[in-house]
């Protein structure tokens, strides 16, 4: 029993790591999402075309190729540039922070680029002539966006926004693979230790519980919006 207890606290302290990874994630690349599908939709060719081939790289490869490259570029251009220079930018250290940092930036800008290509599909899926009836009673473009189009986006995309949000709390334990110390990296600790394998299981019931309470939360949501149907 004391055993458990422990493998539970150790546990619950790689969730609470894991946890703030994905809360900070989605705080800063929702707004980021957003700026990105604008970007994408803009009628200024060069910007348009900057934009489409970052989501194309972004959602092209591998999110964890993307932490590899964000932790370890920094450092490997600045010694390449700079090799006796001992001071600036620098991510590999053994510090928990510049870990954790490296490994948030990583998440923003590839979940960024998925919810951009969402939000973009849900704007564009509002007819022109909600922005035109708008305009008609005297509503700029931007009060007919913020007013009128963009609950209505809301309610489109919480289906597939909830599929991207609920695999982002998963995906955090891709995080271990530069040493941030979340829920698999403290379960993996008791089976290279102690030769104990459960503690991965207890793992996946923590993962299991937030992503029923996460889809509880997106299934209220979709309740709230359902004065949107035809």
């Amino acid at each position: 029993m004391a055993l458990f207890l422990e493998v539970c606290s150790q546990l619950a302290g790689g969730f609470v790591t894991a946890f703030l990874l994905f809360l900070l994630t989605l705080i800063f690349s929702l707004p980021l999402g957003l700026l990105m599908s604008f970007c994408t939709m803009s009628k200024f060719a060069p910007l348009r075309v900057l934009f489409k081939i970052i989501v194309w790289v972004l959602r092209g490869t591998p999110l964890m190729l993307q932490i590899f490259a964000i932790f370890y570029l920094p450092g490997l251009l600045k010694w390449f540039v700079w090799p006796t220079m001992n001071t600036g930018w620098v991510w590999f250290d053994t510090t928990f922070t510049t870990r954790f940092i490296a490994a948030l930036v990583a998440f923003v800008i590839n979940y960024a680029a998925y919810f951009s290509e969402i939000f973009r599909g849900g704007i564009q899926s509002i007819s022109q002539g909600q922005y035109e009836a708008g305009q008609v009673l005297g509503l700029t473009r931007r009060e007919v966006f913020f007013k009128i189009v963009l609950l209505q986006v809301i309610k489109r995309i919480i289906p597939p926004m909830s599929n991207e949000i609920i695999t982002l709390i998963k995906d955090t334990s891709l995080a271990n693979t530069i040493g941030v110390l979340e829920l698999i990296w403290e379960a993996k600790d008791f089976m290279v230790l102690d030769g104990l394998i459960w503690p991965l299981f207890i793992a996946g019931a923590f993962y299991l519980i937030f992503v029923g309470v996460l889809t509880i939360a997106f299934n209220k949501i979709e309740k709230k919006l359902d004065y949107f149907k035809a």
